[in-house]
């Protein structure tokens, strides 16, 4: 019975340290060069793979020029602006604005 008994005692410790732990505020302050790539984490979100890595890269290394530089448009982005543009044309003229306005972008 005596051997029940300190098991129990024992999980029941180790339950409470353990909670205890976990509600001790464990975080430090970020140093200057972790907010930086916080920063610049945030400031690449949508961005996946190497485009991401290439944002986070030159955001860190201070070249604003990449975050101002316009994002490319997808295929349905630019079948959607070149068919705005060629509103109102229909058959074989509407057929070859939208293929000359997709070739120029």
């Amino acid at each position: 019975m005596s051997m029940r008994f300190s098991l129990l005692a024992a999980s029941a410790g180790l339950v409470f340290a353990t909670a205890a732990f976990a509600a001790a505020p464990q975080s430090k302050p970020l140093s200057s060069s972790q907010q930086k790539l916080a920063d610049c984490s945030h400031a690449a979100k949508g961005k996946t793979g190497a485009d991401y890595k290439s944002s986070v890269s030159s955001c860190m290394k201070g070249d604003n020029t990449a975050a101002a530089a316009p994002a490319k448009m997808t295929q349905q982005e630019k079948m959607a602006a070149c068919s705005k543009e060629n509103a109102g044309k229909k058959g074989a003229d509407y057929k070859s604005g939208v293929s000359a306005c997709l070739k120029a972008h």
